[in-house]
């Protein structure tokens, strides 16, 4: 059933549940590796065969049920005159980092057309060899997440300039996630107009702020990309870790799906959340490379937890981590389809 996801993301009945993985392609399979060790990561983004090559390298091994775009969430920094590396075992590393009125007013809201054609070009081309088998989801980082990065410079434990810029300064603040918004709610549009039928808003590091900042510096924020993009018509997941506190301000915030992370139970967050919207979760990545048994344990956990109700798509509650076993993968995308069939 090609279309089970974009059926769960809507909450309408499946013949079981659908399943793909956050960071299922990448460095825990030997397919990637063979690729990486002749490019790197930029590289592969940057040219659309290689992309769309490495989207559709689980959807071949892994019987997921969507494929999403091969990209990384710091792409649209570039062209917007925030040039970044990866350096060997520190991430993404920024030379100058966002921290002035003057660093944030040189920042340019770009149309994706001008440095992120290649992006689009990608979509393109994976929607032409998925050929309607398997639907695919773009996705973009959301704007505190990238903020973060802009203004520590790289990755962070504690958020600690960027969390000065929010409360000391909050009209640049403003001036910086506005600048942000607006380029990642330009750029979902274009995925959309490209073939995306799914859209995931990563905000991958929100849950470093309580309740009460993310409604006054954030939700405004995501709300204008959010709401955009759902009169588009695709379903629209909303993903953050940490956020139990926060899942009700996600709902408000905007999206059709709302991603749940593993240290929130799946039917306590159902309850919380209402039935307007579906659930994507939420497994630990970590229970990737448990004994099998306790693996598919967890793994029956969570469908149960879901419930039998519609609206659930199956992932971790993060992305797969590079020392993962595949067979691993491969066995919960078996395990979750087997046990979740809904016969007649």
């Amino acid at each position: 059933m090609w279309d089970r996801f974009l059926r769960a993301c809507r909450r309408e009945p499946v013949d079981a549940t659908p399943i793909w993985f956050m960071r299922q392609a990448g460095r825990y399979m030997a397919e990637y590796r063979a690729i990486r060790q002749k490019h790197t990561l930029l590289e592969i983004c940057k040219q659309p065969e290689l992309a769309c090559e490495v989207t559709l390298q689980p959807v071949r091994a892994m019987g997921v049920d969507a494929a999403i775009l091969f990209a990384d969430i710091l792409l649209p920094l570039e062209p917007m005159g925030a040039p970044f590396e990866f350096a060997a075992g520190e991430g993404p590393v920024f030379e100058h980092p966002v921290r002035t009125a003057e660093d944030v007013a040189a920042l340019r809201v770009i149309d994706p057309e001008e440095g992120l054609g290649y992006v689009l070009d990608a979509i393109r081309m994976i929607r032409k060899e998925l050929d309607g088998k398997t639907p695919l989801i773009g996705f973009a980082g959301a704007p505190f997440t990238l903020a973060s990065y802009l203004v520590e410079g790289g990755k962070s434990s504690h958020y600690a300039q960027t969390k000065h810029m929010m409360y000391a300064e909050p009209e640049l603040w403003q001036s910086l996630m506005q600048k942000l918004s607006e380029v990642v709610r330009r750029y979902l549009h274009a995925q959309v107009e490209a073939g995306a039928q799914a859209i995931q808003l990563f905000d991958s590091w929100i849950g470093a702020l309580s309740p009460t900042d993310y409604r006054e510096y954030i939700l405004p924020h995501v709300r204008h990309i959010l709401s955009s993009i759902e009169k588009t018509g695709v379903p629209v997941i909303h993903f953050g870790t940490g956020t139990a506190t926060l899942l009700e301000l996600q709902k408000e915030a905007g999206g059709t799906v709302i991603g749940v992370d593993w240290r929130t139970p799946l039917d306590g967050a159902r309850k919380r959340l209402g039935d307007s919207v579906a659930v994507q979760g939420n497994l630990d990545p970590l229970l990737l490379s448990a004994p099998r048994p306790l693996l598919e344990k967890r793994v029956l956990e969570v469908l149960e937890q879901a419930g039998r109700a519609p609206g659930h798509i199956f992932n971790l509650g993060h992305g797969i981590l590079p020392e993962t076993p595949p067979d691993a993968v491969r066995f919960v995308a078996d395990l979750v389809h087997e046990r979740s069939a809904r016969r007649a």
